[in-house]
C-alpha cells in the first residue's frame, strides 16, 4: 500500500502551493521560497520593521521565474530562543502571512518574515495579523512599480 502522506504532501521546490480555485482567492499563486538565494536577495530590498516581525520584500525581474507568483519564505534567528519557541515563531508568521498576503500582497514579489526576539511568539495573534497588514501596505503604497 502507497504511503498516502508522501503522495498528498506539497512540493518542495519553489512551485506554486495554492491557487485561484475560481472562489474567492487572491487571483495568483502563492509559494514557499527555501533557497538562501532568494532570502538574500530580499533580504537587499524593502524593509519594514513592526513589533512583531520584520518584512523584506522585493519586486522580481521580468527574467527571473514565477512571474505571476507570490512568494513567501520564513526565518527566526537563534536570537528569538531555544528551538521551540523558533519553531513557535515561524508556526506563527506562516499562519499569519497565510492570511494576509493573498488580500494584501502582489504577484511578482518576494516576502521575507522574519521573527523578533521577545515578540513574534508572545505577541498576541491580532496584534501580529495588524503588523503585517501595515507591513504590506507599506511596502506596496510606495512601491513605485
Amino acid at each position: 500500500m502507497p504511503n498516502a502522506l508522501a503522495e498528498s504532501a506539497p512540493p518542495r521546490s519553489g512551485a506554486p502551493l495554492s491557487s485561484d480555485g475560481g472562489g474567492e482567492g487572491p487571483g495568483f499563486d502563492i509559494a514557499r521560497m527555501r533557497n538562501r538565494v532568494d532570502f538574500l536577495r530580499a533580504g537587499r530590498g524593502r524593509r519594514v520593521q513592526c513589533p512583531g516581525l520584520i518584512l523584506q520584500a522585493r519586486k522580481r525581474g521580468a527574467d527571473e521565474p514565477y512571474p505571476g507568483v507570490a512568494r513567501v519564505g520564513f526565518t527566526c534567528s537563534k536570537k528569538i530562543g531555544r528551538a521551540v519557541v523558533r519553531n513557535r515563531a515561524k508556526r506563527r508568521l506562516r499562519e499569519i502571512s497565510r492570511a494576509l498576503v493573498p488580500q494584501f500582497g502582489e504577484p511578482g514579489w518576494d516576502y521575507v518574515l522574519v521573527g523578533r526576539a521577545n515578540s513574534t511568539a508572545a505577541r498576541p495573534y491580532l496584534l501580529l495579523l495588524a503588523d503585517l497588514e501595515k507591513a504590506l501596505r507599506k511596502i506596496h503604497s510606495n512601491s513605485g512599480g
